[in-house]
């Protein structure tokens, strides 16, 4: 259904050219489930953006990015209109910044109904409260004529489930959804869209920096950093035995519960480098214990770890011996 192949985004700054994705491919059948996980710039939002056909003016993209058999890259922006809200439903991070203030919500949610099929404002605004009701809106009825402003954070977030999914969408991208909301509220927004995709029979890809809300949600993950995918595979196997340097470093830096008394977390050293400023090779080099000279040479190909389980890294059977790894693996 979504087949992205060696995707990559290149911005412009006043420091010079500065590659936000870097040869990035997968794919996705309907009701897969994958998970893009890393720090803050590592470039799992600048992706959903690739794929909404949402980039700043400054950037450049080439690859393949193909739904359905349908080239994206480089398809109009009329064209690229008409899929989104449509074919791919987007939940933003914020939703007070993702909903329009001045309108109510009913009038909000009702809007992709009225562009992409056509209904009548009257139809558009029975499957706007019936959208409401589905996402957990109590007395949808009345309540789709208030304001954004008049609901809470769980609320709105859940108004923004409700109009990404308005027009049935192929993909849904839900671009770090829970951030601002407490645990419980959390909970209830991530088991909503785990029901929702089993019951349209979507694909989700899930952008977020917790690796307990990855670990819960999604059948496949991919660690980014750099602008690359460092390592990817069956959720379940990458949090099992993580095998790049950046996750090992990730995983050792969880609090747990079940840690010894007073446990120093494990920490990255150094700081992560400005787009414009990765190393030539490896992203991770000069920050990782295990760079040698070769680090530096040229973007590590993939290499397989497991069935279905790959890293890019050239030194993994020196990261497999080491007995400081075992600290942050996680018994299956």
């Amino acid at each position: 259904m979504l087949d992205v192949r060696h995707l990559t985004i290149e911005l412009s700054t006043p420091r010079g050219p500065a590659r936000a994705v870097r040869d990035l491919s997968f794919s996705l059948a309907r009701g897969d489930t994958l998970g893009l996980v890393g720090e803050s710039g590592c470039g799992k939002s600048m992706t959903a953006l690739a794929l909404m056909g949402l980039l700043p003016e400054n950037a450049r993209v080439t690859g393949s990015i193909r739904l359905a058999g349908q080239e994206l890259v480089g398809l109009p922006d009329r064209a690229l209109a008409g899929l989104r809200g449509d074919r791919i439903g987007m939940v933003f991070q914020e939703p007070m910044t993702a909903l329009n203030p001045v309108h109510t919500v009913g009038r909000q949610v009702a809007e992709p109904l009225r562009l992409h099929r056509g209904l009548s404002s009257r139809q558009a605004r029975s499957e706007a409260i019936a959208l409401l009701e589905r996402v957990g809106i109590a007395d949808a009825a009345r309540r789709a004529d208030a304001y954004p402003h008049q609901f809470s954070g769980g609320q709105r977030q859940r108004i923004t489930i409700a109009m990404a999914l308005a027009c049935g969408p192929d993909l849904l991208i839900a671009d770090e959804p829970t951030t601002a909301l407490d645990v419980t509220i959390q909970k209830q927004i991530l088991d909503l869209l785990r029901e929702l995709v089993a019951e349209r029979g979507m694909a989700l890809i899930l952008v977020s920096h917790d690796l307990g809300v990855i670990a819960r949600n999604v059948a496949r993950v991919m660690v980014m950093y750099g602008g690359t995918v460092v390592e990817n595979g069956p959720t379940a196997a990458v949090f099992a035995r993580p095998a790049h340097p950046y996750t090992l470093g990730l995983f050792g830096a969880r609090p747990g519960l079940a840690g010894q008394p007073r446990q120093r977390l494990v920490t990255i050293p150094g700081t992560v480098p400005e787009l414009p400023d990765l190393p030539p090779g490896c992203p991770f080099a000069g920050r990782c214990a295990y760079t040698v000279p070769d680090c530096h040479a040229g973007l590590p190909p993939p290499v397989t770890v497991a069935p279905d389980h790959q890293a890019r890294c050239i030194r993994l059977d020196a990261v497999a011996a080491d007995p400081a790894r075992r600290r942050t693996e996680t018994p299956a």
